[in-house]
């Protein structure tokens, strides 16, 4: 093995693909950020778009000017930042056997993913408890049945149609004993069924009360307890992430090769009116 012809933007593309398709909380955000991550603690920018104003016409007459669309420019801050360093017997064989490197990654990727979605599942909750809508608190959560399940998700996305959030895009990601509860009623499973045969790569399982169903055991909770089922669109908040410092190396005590890594990436809630919460406890 010569770790010289360690090609680094290979790895991390492979590490990348992979985090895409494990991606749960991530998945359902924004990526539209300006700026290129390279380092721990970078920022990006984020453009946002304010309101067009609309305006009764007139027969005859002129209409106004057009007016100038107000924006708001946000700071995205890199500053979260994970590092993978696993050995392998050979990364020469390994890069030129697509199916070796990718099995590398592709552990990386989903051991990854469980702490980048658990940072931006309670982010996401944090930026609607103050929405002053959600459904449940840790104080009184609501405890759902399979005869009422179905009905909470109603209510979350009645909670954001009066927020005149838009129907197209909405998500919410539920834990697997909810999911549970949804599979004992007709109205999920009748919405669910075709649709879930064109599925299912990642964590998304249905559609129901107009959501996009995805499923996660990352959903914030405390000691299994008041679980908070988060609704939204991707409009509520950006995420970035990149893989930086791709380097293979000869460990000095092994036999092996290794390859380390840096994963750096950052979240901000943009439209806390997009999120709504399910405070739920197990029956």
């Amino acid at each position: 093995m010569s770790v010289a012809n360690f090609i680094p933007t290979i790895w991390s593309a492979r590490l990348l693909a992979h985090l895409d398709k494990a991606h749960v909380y991530a998945a359902l955000v924004n990526r539209d950020y300006e700026g290129e991550i390279k380092n721990y603690g970078d920022t990006v920018k984020i453009n946002q778009i304010g309101d067009v104003t609309i305006k009764d016409y007139t027969k005859g007459k002129d209409i106004d000017d057009p007016e100038e669309l107000s924006g708001d420019q946000n700071t995205l801050t890199i500053d979260q930042a994970k590092y993978f360093n696993f050995s392998i017997d050979d990364v020469d064989a390994a890069q030129v056997n697509p199916k070796l490197m990718d099995a590398a990654m592709q552990r990386s990727a989903y051991a990854m993913n469980d702490t980048t979605d658990l940072f931006l599942a309670n982010l996401l909750y944090l930026g609607a408890v103050n929405n002053g809508t959600n459904l449940g608190t840790d104080a009184a959560p609501i405890v759902p049945a399979k005869d009422n399940a179905y009905d909470y998700l109603v209510d979350l996305s009645t909670d954001l149609t009066e927020k005149n959030v838009p129907t197209i895009g909405r998500w919410a990601v539920i834990p697997a004993w909810y999911h549970g509860l949804l599979l004992k009623d007709s109205r999920f499973v009748g919405n669910g069924t075709d649709y879930n045969k064109a599925l299912i790569e990642g964590g998304e399982i249905g559609v129901a009360a107009g959501f996009r169903i995805w499923l996660s055991n990352n959903v914030p909770n405390t000691e299994g307890t008041k679980y908070k089922i988060i609704a939204g669109t991707n409009a509520a908040g950006s995420y970035a992430e990149q893989i930086l410092k791709t380097e293979a190396y000869r460990p000095e005590k092994r036999f092996s090769d290794a390859v380390k890594g840096l994963h750096v990436y950052g979240a901000k809630v943009l439209q806390p009116k997009c999120i709504s919460v399910l405070t739920a406890n197990k029956n």
